[in-house]
């Protein structure tokens, strides 16, 4: 059984970078449905209206993974893996759309603070965050 470790700064850390991939997600979730630049966007990037939907949806519940203490470990992982994809996906959408490259600067930022999410959670609970929790057979 790993012991838990963690310090004040990991906690402040990984509640920083999770909490703003919380807002980011929330915030894009609600913009796809209620802000009409974004809605044009999404139309813009040659996505149908069902995916926008899809996604709201995904992001909703995926923040909550990811906020809510009593996830368990592997819904937590779909979750971090989810928005890894989303966010590794949307400058694609975006380039192939003949957006500008700076445009992607947020977007890499975004992925960035995932990733240290994704280090710091393991970090205090006390998993190894390459090898996951060993599994007993």
């Amino acid at each position: 059984m790993a012991t838990n470790t963690a310090s004040t700064k990991d906690k402040i850390i990984y509640w920083t970078s999770t909490g703003i991939i919380a807002a980011i997600m929330l915030w894009s979730a609600y913009n796809f449905n209620f802000n009409d630049t974004y809605r044009a966007a999404f139309h813009h990037l040659g996505l149908p209206d069902w995916f926008k939907m899809e996604l709201t949806f995904a992001k909703i519940l995926g923040t909550l993974a990811l906020l809510l203490p009593f996830t368990p470990y592997r819904l937590r992982m779909f979750a971090y893996c989810g928005f890894a994809i989303v966010l590794l996906s949307t400058p694609i959408a975006h380039l192939s759309s003949g957006d500008s490259p700076l445009m992607e600067v947020g977007h890499a930022f975004f992925f960035v603070t995932l990733t240290v999410s994704y280090i710091y959670y393991h970090r205090i609970v006390g998993i190894n965050a390459w090898s996951g929790p060993t599994a007993i057979v």
